[in-house]
């Protein structure tokens, strides 16, 4: 296997050829620019890091053992978007969008020139149409709650969604902005924390975008994607973050699952009235502090003098991660401006963190909704309670949460 020569430099090389820039917020791609996170031809990279999120180490671990050419270039035929998505005003809002690539989708068709000249740009984002088939909303059906129109939803539960993949791609003086930290302590911090991994956030301040490899997100769209965009359709969404255990496993100690599935239940509800359904679903495991941390801090809660107690829950995730929560929500809506919404008329969600981003970013929200008392898991009351008693939601909206509490017999404080 040839070697492969990267270039680190402390300042742009002013002799050679330069990369195509990138101007964030710009009002068309071509004055944007693309994002080209190239290995193969170092003169045209113009970002720090590297596509795939944090698949990227799979790919170079596949690299080491042969099993992928290293310069080997994505035959990316008949894989353009099932559905276009914008462009919307918020595109060419700076500081709106900073942790994604508005343009991800479109690359074959905004960089076209670009491709024809070998230069290596890949989508960020990719959209797609899909069946999905959630057990639960069988008995949804059986109940009378959702009604089986053929079409978005089927008898057998089933529904047909358009969902997007999405890599993030940190704009890094906006995203700095957005976080309230200046932006030379984040590039430093960012390249500390890592372990040195990448030296051109503290040795390239002229390249601001950074691909980090982390987890990105998935959105899922019942209904007409058009109508995400119109302020006068009913929407309803849900922004869920990863729960494993839960999601997929059905794990009874916390509220994941249900919550997801009555938010899916209430997208489908309004998209069959003539609305549409989103759900964002954020790959954020354990409040962004991982499994391994997650499962640690479950063995100390259960282990403490007393057992698993509401007014311990967040203290004990604190002692053992340092903090009780990494998911920094002030990020989260930059996909909901990719999408072009401007309200949500019912969001699924008692978090005033979530409630507090995606209103202070421009969005309206109508209706906020809570999981129904009888889709709370006995052993998950515990960290229901402990919610109620951190003060994660506001007494006054929703209300019914905190009612629900008092119902169930649970101790506020």
């Amino acid at each position: 296997m040839r070697p492969r020569h990267i270039r680190l430099t402390s300042h742009i090389d002013s002799h050679g050829p330069q990369p195509p820039p990138i101007q964030w917020g710009a009002a068309t791609a071509s004055q944007r620019g693309p994002i080209i996170a190239t290995l193969s031809n170092p003169d045209h990279r113009n970002v720090v890091g590297t596509h795939s999120g944090s698949y990227a180490i799979y790919r170079a671990v596949s690299i080491a053992q042969g099993k992928l050419d290293r310069d080997y270039r994505a035959d990316l035929t008949n894989t353009a978007p099932t559905h276009r998505i914008g462009p919307n005003p918020a595109w060419t809002d700076p500081g709106r969008i900073v942790s994604l690539d508005p343009w991800g989708a479109m690359t074959g068709e905004a960089f076209s020139d670009l491709l024809s000249k070998g230069y290596d740009i890949r989508p960020t984002i990719a959209v797609t149409s899909a069946h999905i088939f959630i057990p639960e909303l069988k008995d949804a059906i059986g109940e009378g709650r959702i009604v089986p129109d053929g079409s978005l939803c089927l008898p057998d539960g089933s529904c047909r969604v358009t969902k997007a993949a999405i890599e993030p791609v940190w704009h890094l003086p906006s995203l700095a902005e957005r976080l309230s930290v200046a932006e030379r302590d984040l590039r430093r911090i960012l390249f500390e924390e890592t372990g040195g991994m990448f030296p051109e956030l503290v040795t390239r301040s002229d390249l601001e975008v950074f691909l980090p490899p982390i987890g990105g997100q998935t959105i899922y769209i019942f209904g007409d994607p058009d109508s995400l965009a119109d302020p006068d359709q009913m929407l309803a969404a849900r922004v869920h973050d990863e729960c494993n255990g839960s999601d997929v496993f059905g794990s009874d100690i916390c509220t994941c699952r249900p919550y997801l599935v009555h938010g899916i239940e209430v997208c489908i509800q309004t998209a069959s009235e003539g609305g549409a359904g989103l759900i964002v679903y954020n790959r954020k495991e354990g409040r962004a502090l991982g499994e391994v941390t997650k499962f640690l801090v479950y063995n100390a809660r259960k282990r403490q003098e007393g057992g698993d107690r509401a007014d311990a829950y967040f203290t004990r995730t604190e002692c053992v991660a340092g903090v009780q929560d990494a998911r920094h929500q002030l990020l989260m809506p930059d996909s909901l401006h990719w999408l072009g919404i401007t309200r949500i008329d019912k969001f699924v969600s008692m978090s005033d963190d979530k409630y507090r981003a995606v209103t202070r970013s421009g969005i309206e929200i109508g209706e906020r909704l809570s999981i129904p008392p009888e889709l709370v898991p006995a052993d998950a009351w515990v960290e229901l309670d402990a919610k109620v008693a951190a003060g994660y939601f506001s007494e006054e909206e929703p209300p019914d949460q905190m009612e629900l509490a008092k119902t169930k017999g649970r101790p506020l404080h």
